[in-house]
């Protein structure tokens, strides 16, 4: 959900229905219906916002359509991401993982997704909700932003350097603050869909 794949490219209308878009989702359908329906749009409920997280740790090293392409596999491995179910797997669950070709097999992802599965739960409960636990950073409210050209947008900001921090400190893997802003984006904490993509109003109507 980061907004490669070129800063260089401008806002352009590569396809034929004359919406504007974000250049990042133009090179391929998958990514143009993500950025049409969900990046963006602020996502609240707990089980959504894990599998956001899992799959921007994943995508560390990679490119988000590789991530997105793989989402249905992630949900089937990883149970819908249940986090009770996710916390429980052996290292049979683990083999199994490492060999299916539905998601990226990388062995320190896959035990993060675990770890983080008990992070998860444990901050649920002392915060009461991931939800509330991550939306503080943002005081609860969307941050909208009015970026003209993905040159402005940064790989990071203050809001995601501390969300890292807080991250890290309850035990989470993968949470870097690039990981975390892109996750900031994808999860509507930040609308960072250019001005003049026809998604900025639309997302900062909601």
């Amino acid at each position: 959900m980061t907004t490669a794949p070129s800063k260089k490219v401008k806002l352009q209308d590569a396809i034929p229905d004359g919406r504007m878009r974000c250049p990042w989702c133009e090179s391929k359908s998958l990514d143009r219906q993500y950025h049409d329906t969900e990046w963006g749009v602020p996502i609240h409920n707990d089980r959504d916002l894990l599998e956001l997280l899992t799959l921007e740790g994943a995508q560390a090293g990679l490119s988000w359509s590789t991530v997105l392409a793989k989402r249905a596999g992630y949900k089937r491995i990883f149970k819908n991401f249940d986090a009770k179910k996710i916390a429980t797997f052996t290292e049979d669950d683990i083999a199994a993982a490492m060999a299916d070709p539905g998601i990226v097999r990388n062995k320190l992802k896959i035990h993060s997704t675990i770890g983080n599965a008990k992070a998860f739960l444990a901050v649920q409960a002392t915060y009461g909700s991931f939800d509330a636990f991550l939306w503080q950073i943002v005081g609860g409210k969307t941050i909208v932003n009015k970026r003209k050209s993905l040159m402005e947008v940064p790989a990071k900001t203050v809001e995601s350097d501390a969300m890292s921090k807080m991250l890290l400190a309850h035990g989470f893997k993968f949470v870097g603050s690039t990981i975390c802003y892109a996750f900031m984006q994808a999860s509507g904490m930040v609308n960072d869909h250019l001005v003049g993509c026809y998604r900025h109003k639309e997302v900062s109507s909601k």
